[in-house]
């Protein structure tokens, strides 16, 4: 239940500490991006920072790839939800 790391209008308001809760989170923010959509790396902090409140979109940008919810391209000019993640 990642309840208590949602403000009432669902944006995060903490990135759990626990490895479990954290990947709920994630998955939770990661829902906020379509399959088969290229965003930029602009694109990407503005979806982000809409789904947080404590600012640091840059974490959470590193931990969506570094679980793989999210896939980008060598230089993070690119980001795109990974096939595997799809819901489509």
């Amino acid at each position: 239940m990642i309840a208590r790391f949602l403000t009432e209008d669902g944006k995060i308001k903490q990135l759990p500490a626990k490895q479990r809760s954290k990947l709920e989170v994630l998955q939770y923010l990661a829902t906020k991006f379509e399959g088969h959509v290229t965003y930029s790396e602009k694109e990407i902090n503005r979806i982000i920072d809409a789904w947080h409140t404590f600012g640091d979109y840059f974490l959470l940008r590193r931990e969506l790839v570094d679980h793989l919810f999210l896939a980008r391209t060598n230089d993070g000019s690119k980001y795109w939800v990974p096939e595997k993640n799809n819901e489509d």
